[in-house]
């Protein structure tokens, strides 16, 4: 199939989970490349701020307040969006959430909270973006994670929903050229980084928090390129690279490497009930 992707500055971009990290990023990088953005996430002083950043600096943006979790709201971002700028050239499904514990002793709220935000919000997104750009065509993008092909202690129900969403953006992509709509349907595997979560998480064990790493800005490069050109899979990140690079025997080491790391931090959450959610 032809896909008929604009360049960016032509392009309208939908980044939903645009408030902070990769999305936020990426929303930024967009909007200084010429593209019109729309960002979207739950915090809206954290959206307004990224607004103003990108207006300061020449660019254009508009902001919706919203829940991935809830359709009504998603739905009400594809509007905004129409209404703005009058289309929706590639619509970016970026929200994630985690949280560390062993599958057993989470809280089952916060294990559906982890689906809810990190599959169905994929999904939500998804079925809005095609129903808009169903007959110009356009790029959608899922942002899942370098842990989608595999899975690490203490990340049990976050695993899962990034499996299901590779299982779902694949069956989507393959309904989509069977039925010759012009969507580009693109999965991106990003590296692991930096988030809120996790500077609060090193801030109450008396590590200094680290300034912004490059892994975002390359997270957000890959994404963009997907943008401009069909792209079926991407890695972003050395760690993501080594992760999907590897057979399971020569991940043992490194998946025990990560659980580690994972408990580091997995010890505050679990001992403070430190949830993302609230």
């Amino acid at each position: 199939m032809k896909y008929q992707l604009l360049p960016l500055r032509e392009q309208v971009v939908v980044i939903m989970g645009s408030s902070s990290g990769i999305g936020l990023v990426t929303a930024k990088r967009a909007a200084s490349r010429g593209a019109r953005v729309v960002l979207s996430a739950r915090n809206e002083n954290d959206l307004r701020a990224a607004c103003d950043d990108i207006r300061r600096d020449g660019g254009r943006a508009v902001y919706v307040v919203a829940d991935v979790t809830n359709p009504n709201d998603v739905k009400n971002v594809a509007e905004t969006a129409m209404a703005e700028f009058g289309r929706i050239d590639t619509w970016v499904n970026s929200a994630a959430v985690s949280v560390f514990g062993k599958t057993f002793e989470i809280p089952t709220e916060d294990m559906r909270r982890q689906m809810e935000v990190n599959f169905w919000g994929h999904v939500y997104g998804s079925r809005e973006a095609v129903t808009r750009m169903r007959d110009r065509g356009g790029a959608l993008v899922n942002v899942a994670s370098g842990l989608t092909d595999r899975a690490i202690p203490l990340q049990g129900i976050y695993c899962a929903a990034r499996h299901a969403v590779k299982a779902f953006t694949d069956t989507m992509r393959m309904e989509l050229e069977s039925d010759g709509i012009p969507i580009s349907v693109s999965l991106v595997k990003p590296a692991s980084m930096d988030t809120p979560f996790f500077d609060r998480a090193k801030t109450f064990m008396g590590v200094e928090p680290q300034p912004p790493v490059y892994a975002r800005e390359i997270a957000a490069d890959v994404i963009l390129r997907c943008a401009e050109k069909a792209t079926r899979e991407m890695i972003a990140g050395r760690a993501s690279e080594l992760m999907h690079g590897s057979n399971w025997a020569e991940m043992r080491p490194a998946a025990t490497v990560a659980g580690l790391v994972a408990l580091m931090f997995g010890a505050f959450a679990i001992a403070n009930r430190v949830s993302p959610f609230e």
